[in-house]
């Protein structure tokens, strides 16, 4: 099999060669990296779509291109990139192996986070070769992403062998590779959710009670203030903590622990968590010193 892989990079010693390729699952982000691969100068052969929204999506952004059942997509095709949710992601794995959909030196391309290339063994032992290539970005699904997709970073994870070719399609349809180890990626993938999905939650329930203190188009009165904080903390890290807990104020701890409850208990309980991870690292950082430290961990319930 290194002979296989070696064999089918050889190509791309020189001119990345234009590939045959199928889509296979037509979502968010399965449509747009399909597209961009067309711009690229790919040949997109084939897609799939099952809900009306996929099929929407294919139409809009890959015009032209059959969708078909998923065998018959990826028959006679030189890549193909498999978007469906992480969920499903081995089972259909699974099922392309235990039916020899794919040939011998065909590229087997997804876009998960979560997942290395390790989830392709079932394909990679029957000659496929496998590519992880996650963008780090949120989709609509449109065409605004394929602008987006300009110096977009992608979490790249692929046999060392084939890593030019990974980072050669991330190149070209826009992106800068980033490389992740196999062994780090689900590391990788908690890290992002972590940040990017407790964001968006962070926002809307800020604008929540903002909206329960009866403040109007909360938005904007908070989009200064939370693009200065994710300025800030990207350029300064921990040195741009700010508020009641970097200066250990911890009476006004307890009035905002006091005025969350009456609203929602839930938000409470997010609250302490967020404070003491804050506390520890002001801590750490040297921003608060250890009795103050003492004195918030106590009154969010937690030890010193």
């Amino acid at each position: 099999m290194v002979n296989t892989m070696a064999e089918s990079l050889e190509p791309w010693t020189e001119k990345p060669p234009r590939l045959d390729v199928a889509v296979v699952g037509t979502g968010k982000a399965g449509s747009v990296l399909g597209a961009a691969l067309r711009r690229a100068g790919h040949n997109v052969v084939a897609c799939t779509a099952v809900s009306d929204i996929s099929r929407l999506r294919a139409e809009s952004l890959l015009p032209y291109v059959p969708i078909k059942p998923v065998d018959q997509a990826v028959a006679d095709c030189d890549l193909v990139l498999l978007t469906v949710p992480d969920d499903e992601l081995a089972g259909l794995i699974a099922g392309l192996a235990s039916t020899n959909a794919i040939g011998p030196g065909t590229f087997v391309m997804h876009a998960s986070g979560r997942y290395g290339v390790s989830v392709f063994d079932p394909l990679t032992q029957q000659g496929a070769l496998p590519l992880a290539l996650h963008p780090v970005m949120t989709f609509t699904g449109t065409s605004v992403d394929l602008t987006r997709l300009s110096g977009c970073p992608f979490g790249v994870t692929s046999p060392d062998v084939l890593r030019p070719v990974a980072e050669a399609l991330v190149v070209e349809i826009g992106g800068e590779p980033v490389w992740v180890p196999e062994a780090n990626r689900a590391l990788y993938h908690a890290a992002l959710a972590f940040g990017a999905n407790n964001l968006v939650t962070l926002v809307n329930e800020t604008v929540s009670l903002l909206n329960a203190a009866g403040i109007d188009d909360a938005e904007r009165l908070i989009a200064p203030l939370f693009s200065a904080a994710l300025d800030n903390a990207l350029r300064n890290g921990d040195a741009a903590l700010t508020g009641p807990i970097s200066r250990g104020d911890v009476q006004t701890v307890k009035s905002h622990l006091d005025q969350l409850n009456s609203i929602n208990p839930a938000t409470v309980d997010a609250y302490i968590v967020m404070a003491r991870l804050t506390t520890e690292r002001a801590l750490a950082s040297g921003q608060l010193s250890a009795v103050a430290a003492e004195q918030l961990l106590d009154v969010l319930g937690g030890d010193a």
